[in-house]
């Protein structure tokens, strides 16, 4: 008994200086990056106050309401593309998204840019799957965290379109109000982690169909990558193809890229490329960022400066979208014009297709049902290439058309030649009007440095303010 006392003193006495150095190493500081500049670069330093773009937003909100929206509503163009324009989508700040593989450094990159970390604002982070909502992060004057359901209610917000997917993702929405410069100017969301094995019903929401909306309305999209997880799934690949027609807007990053020796760099680097290049159909593939986006320093023995001329060059790339902010939303409404506009004539071109073949003893469901079945035969599609200043590569998806049809008869439209007034004019003048000289006359106002004059909004209603059905009066 006594030898086996001694033999577990003599054992104890090996282990405890060991749990000492140990503890000591834990209690031990991690050295932090210098953040000079991310302030810099960001120009959070800078006293000058927010611009005050009013007055340009109040004119870009007139010519929607009053020249574009009567067409898009005219010719049910949301049901389309499912794309429906608020006010408080035309005000909103620039919104960067934030998606990639679960636990790759997304949530953690975010309280980085924005300094949370630390903090009580910081977003959750770890090395499981933390992320389960898509988080907005907005500016605000304390900290305050704002339900799904009460965002998607305030008109107010660029948000109310999302009660379109079900109170099942409402309750995966949440928005939180930070008291941050940057967020004076910018809009961050987070995203849940990408899970390969599993399948979409199990969210319990659409999660492609709002990974779409949120990417047809970002500025900028990063795509978060880490050295353990390169390997492309479905759900990954499927996220890709809804990028298609973005790519001026994504950026890829590879993160945590200070944990590899420089050969294995290279190696993930080139791998990267290996499993994005059949997902990125262009011929200039998106600028990738090689660094470690944390606030800890980088770990020795690596490169430095290459990691912090990168993280610098990406802090440009999202003040130049904050710059634009107001260019990038005029092209916007532009754009967003061109497809309705296209659209409109479409329609007329089908219902103009449709009255010239009915006859008398016409069955008009069968005539109707056989030009959405073959466009082509009636040159639906190549008489708006001949006729109008349409460019074939804009022209929609000729199947989308059976569908739309399918739950908006034929005969519920009217010909554009019809949706004229004596006082309100011809919904195509105007829309076509907007494109070609009121929304470029805006974008070079711009440019000049003038300062467009406010115009009255009391017909169009544009100048109403926004109410919250949840806010108590």
């Amino acid at each position: 008994m006594r030898a086996l006392v001694l033999l577990c003193c003599f054992v104890a006495s090996l282990l405890l200086p060991g749990q000492t150095e140990e503890a000591e190493d834990v209690s031990e500081e991690v050295p932090m990056r210098d953040r000079s500049h991310i302030e810099k670069t960001l120009m959070l330093n800078e006293d000058k106050p927010v611009d005050d773009y009013s007055v340009v937003l109040q004119r870009l909100r007139k010519i929607y309401h009053s020249s574009i929206k009567p067409l898009e509503q005219s010719y049910k163009y949301n049901e389309l593309r499912q794309h429906e324009i608020t006010d408080g989508e035309i005000t909103s700040k620039p919104m960067v998204l934030f998606l990639g593989p679960w636990s790759v450094g997304k949530s953690t990159m975010i309280n980085y840019l924005l300094g949370l970390e630390n903090t009580r604002y910081q977003l959750y982070t770890g090395a499981e799957p933390t992320t389960s909502e898509f988080t907005v992060l907005m500016h605000g004057p304390k900290l305050k965290t704002i339900e799904g359901i009460v965002m998607a209610a305030d008109s107010a917000r660029s948000f109310s379109p999302l009660e379109k997917f079900g109170q099942n993702f409402l309750e995966k929405l949440i928005g939180i109000e930070v008291p941050h410069k940057l967020l004076e100017r910018v809009t961050f969301v987070d995203t849940p982690g990408i899970i390969e094995n599993r399948k979409q019903q199990e969210r319990g929401y659409p999660f492609n169909d709002v990974c779409q909306w949120f990417i047809d309305r970002a500025d900028l999209i990063f795509v978060v990558f880490d050295p353990t997880k390169l390997d492309v799934g479905l759900e990954l690949e499927m996220l890709f193809r809804q990028l298609k027609g973005r790519e001026s807007q994504i950026r890829i990053i590879l993160n945590k890229a200070d944990n590899l020796a420089t050969q294995m760099l290279m190696r993930v680097y080139g791998a990267l490329f290996w499993s994005l290049a059949p997902l990125i159909n262009v011929t200039e593939p998106p600028r990738v960022y090689v660094s470690s986006f944390w606030p800890q320093d980088y770990k020795p023995d690596t490169h430095r400066d290459l990691f912090l001329k990168e993280e610098i060059s990406l802090l440009e790339d999202l003040n130049q979208v904050i710059e634009n902010r107001l260019e990038n939303k005029i092209a916007f409404i532009r754009q967003h014009a061109i497809r309705v506009r296209i659209h409109a004539l479409l329609v007329d071109r089908y219902l103009q297709t449709y009255k010239d073949k009915m006859t008398f003893f016409s069955d008009g469901e069968l005539v109707f049902k056989d030009i959405v079945e073959d466009p082509d035969k009636f040159y639906i599609f190549k008489t708006i290439l001949a006729k109008t200043n349409v460019s074939k590569f804009d022209l929609p998806n000729r199947e989308a058309y059976k569908d739309f049809f399918g739950i908006n008869p034929i005969s519920s439209f009217k010909l554009l030649s019809q949706q004229c007034s004596y006082m309100g004019g011809c919904f195509l003048e105007k829309i076509e009007r907007a494109i070609t000289q009121e929304l470029p006359g805006l974008l070079g106002s711009l440019g000049l440095g003038k300062n467009p004059g406010a115009l009255n909004c009391d017909k169009t209603g544009c100048g109403e303010t926004p109410k919250n059905r949840y806010k108590k009066h």
